[in-house]
């Protein structure tokens, strides 16, 4: 049986997107989960006694220069090295605008594609590896027609940095069907460049790992590498967990919590629940949902709730609340208040009114003018997203101001 190790999109010290990083308990765990997604890698690949690691592009993120990521690398690439394990990389975008891979020496056993591509074969094996990198940040045409043919009566594995046909939230690189890659003749297919983990095909293996370490929480759940078997020339794949800190939405119905006690019994249970279930630390997006009575009262008193949670959170152990959302439906009651339902109208109809649009949205865009560029380009990608936010800060205002003075008579 012989293995093999795939992994793609490290970015290595990307920053997590959260608010932990706030939290000192929890800042060094955050700022320092890329790398130690990679050293659970490395650590698989040294106990699992794989016959090779491949990483599939983005080893590296954005231009930033960094000699400690740098160090860092080198230091568990020589770790392989030391257990004479051969390590395959292509380049993909993000690595091809880093000029950390043009500057580091990168140790002997670490193969690395150009833009031409190659075949290099495993030592004492009948496998091939085949690889193309990107040559520059952009790769706008397929790179299919830069590899060489499958060796025959041998197992032939492609790394390829490629957005398919296209995905959700990432850029069109390299672009290629499953269609294409089923007609080039090899066994596996090593993809990187989509963060999600997908599986495509099995004759070929056509394989997205996935990211290792899920940065914010839209690459939430655990994340992980695969690792191929190969047995003659039949393979098989499982997957290695890597990251280091998960990222999780979760729900709770608080419809028939009908008092204090009642809601602090169910948030308790529910986090304790959340931290059993989980084996690394867990950055958590709370939502409050369902129709409860007290629907203003508990609008009245979120600052209250959210620090409840936070504090339920830690006594978990592993738990950290990154953000609680108060999605609430208004009760059904044959009760009226004429002033706060009339106020409410009147907000409505202001917040409808395009002239209110335009000055709520320029506020927010002042006000956030004064953020470091990359923060706010993390907040705003768009004006689709400035708009989005300055209508849900209206919403949450007036929504709060009608919960105050509805819950003053709790």
């Amino acid at each position: 049986m012989i293995r093999i190790l795939h992994t793609a999109d490290l970015h290595l010290d990307s920053p997590l997107k959260s608010l932990a990083l706030r939290d000192e308990t929890m800042r060094d765990i955050v700022q320092t989960a890329t790398r130690s997604a990679f050293i659970r890698i490395v650590d698989t690949a040294l106990s699992e006694r794989v016959a090779a690691l491949l990483i599939a592009g983005d080893l590296f993120d954005g231009s930033a220069r960094s000699a400690k990521t740098a160090a860092f690398l080198v230091t568990q690439l020589d770790r392989l090295a030391d257990a004479d394990i051969p390590v395959f990389y292509i380049k993909g975008n993000h690595d091809a605008e880093n000029p950390i891979t043009g500057e580091v020496a990168l140790p002997a056993n670490v193969h690395v594609f150009d833009g031409r591509g190659g075949k290099v074969q495993l030592p004492e094996t009948n496998i091939w590896v085949h690889g193309v990198s990107f040559s520059g940040r952009h790769a706008p045409d397929s790179l299919l027609d830069k590899f060489n043919a499958p060796i025959a009566d041998a197992i032939n594995i492609g790394m390829l940095h490629t957005s398919l046909a296209g995905a959700a939230g990432h850029d069109t690189y390299a672009p290629c069907s499953e269609a294409d890659l089923q007609g080039m003749g090899f066994d596996y297919w090593a993809l990187g460049h989509i963060h999600k983990r997908r599986v495509y095909g099995s004759t070929p293996w056509i394989v997205m790992p996935g990211i290792p370490q899920g940065r914010d929480i839209g690459e939430s759940g655990p994340q992980s590498a695969t690792m191929l078997h190969i047995d003659g020339r039949e393979i098989t794949l499982s997957e290695v967990p890597t990251s280091a800190v998960t990222f999780i939405s979760h729900s709770i119905d608080i419809s028939t919590s009908d008092t204090n006690d009642m809601l602090r019994d169910v948030l308790r249970q529910t986090l304790r629940d959340l931290g059993q279930a989980t084996d690394e630390t867990a950055i958590l997006r709370l939502f409050f949902t369902g129709q409860p009575k007290r629907h203003w009262q508990i609008l009245r008193d979120r600052g209250v709730w959210e620090e409840t949670a936070r504090e339920l959170a830690r006594e978990t152990g592993k738990l950290w609340i990154d953000k609680v959302s108060f999605d609430l439906q208004r009760p059904i009651s044959s009760e009226t208040n004429n002033a706060t339902d009339e106020l409410g109208q009147i907000m409505d109809g202001i917040r409808g009114e395009p002239g209110f649009s335009t000055e709520m949205t320029g506020m927010v865009d002042a006000m956030l003018s004064e953020l470091p560029a990359h923060l706010r380009a993390d907040m705003l990608p768009d004006q689709d997203a400035l708009t989005t936010l300055a209508a849900d800060l209206a919403d949450r205002g007036a929504a709060q101001m009608i919960a105050l003075m509805k819950g003053a008579t709790d």
